[in-house]
């Protein structure tokens, strides 16, 4: 979140040295004899309005998947979940079973949510990068359970913004075999969005 606000308090700044430029350096836009004060960026002479505002308006490229199913890894230890896609827009982000492809490179905004139903100590899942033979873990998300079962369901979110080249795989794992997951859209999901 702070890499999105600096983003885009570096944009306002652009902005603003852009309009003392053009205005001659004298004053600040918008504050010179006769104007209004509340005059935008569009309406100063020598400003034809947009389509779209570059940064406000365009359509973001996101994906967001819910799971389909679990895959138990037992020679690694670990359990997969196989995504459907739930919600998507533009082309940068490619699913295919278990893994997300990047087709478009950028800082993304990546966020996972897994529900545990499952006695075992401490569950969680991590979230890796693949590169070539570059394998990259960039997140984690840990949790306690109880050890009752009636008592043993928790939810284990993370989020965050990770520089993504193009293509780059994307996984979400969870480093237990038969782990116990609930496979449901609201409880179950992975996603991301290019900022």
């Amino acid at each position: 979140m702070l890499l999105v606000q600096w983003v885009r308090i570096e944009e306002l700044r652009a902005e603003l040295r852009e309009l003392k430029v053009r205005g001659g350096g004298q004053e600040d836009a918008g504050t010179r004899a006769g104007e209004d004060v509340t005059r935008t960026r569009r309406d100063l002479p020598g400003h034809a309005p947009r389509k779209q505002r570059q940064l406000g308006h365009r359509r973001r490229t996101f994906l967001h998947l819910l799971p389909l199913s679990s895959h138990s890894d037992d020679e690694e230890d670990k359990t997969l979940l196989k995504w459907t896609v739930g919600q998507s827009q533009g082309e940068g982000l490619q699913v295919s079973g278990h893994t997300v492809t990047v087709t478009r490179g950028g800082l993304y905004f990546i966020y996972s949510q897994v529900l545990y139903e499952d006695t075992t100590f401490v569950m969680g899942h991590v979230i890796k990068k693949s590169l070539g033979n570059n394998k990259t873990s960039l997140m984690k998300c840990m949790k306690s359970m109880a050890d009752s079962i009636d008592l043993a369901m928790n939810t284990c979110y993370t989020a965050g913004v990770q520089n993504l080249e193009s293509g780059s795989m994307l996984e979400l794992s969870i480093p237990r075999k038969k782990a116990g997951v609930i496979l449901q859209p609201h409880s179950t999901f992975l996603g991301s969005y290019k900022i």
